[in-house]
């Protein structure tokens, strides 16, 4: 196995909005809102409801 560690440093986590993995949770949060919006799930208020916040607890969860 050939792993490499990239000499290339980030700028310093001052907060948890700073972390580019609570960033691509936000997006996809923002996506399953969107999507959750549509047909079937738009109906469906126990399911679409259950989705979002399995959604928003994946940005909590990183932010903690």
């Amino acid at each position: 196995m050939n792993c490499q560690v990239s000499s290339r440093r980030s700028p310093p986590v001052r907060q948890f909005e700073d972390l580019v993995a609570w960033q691509r949770a936000r997006e996809l949060t923002k996506c399953i809102y969107t999507l959750t919006m549509l047909e079937p799930f738009c109906k469906d208020f126990g399911l679409r409801g259950q989705i979002q916040r399995a959604a928003v607890s994946v940005m909590s969860n990183i932010a903690e």
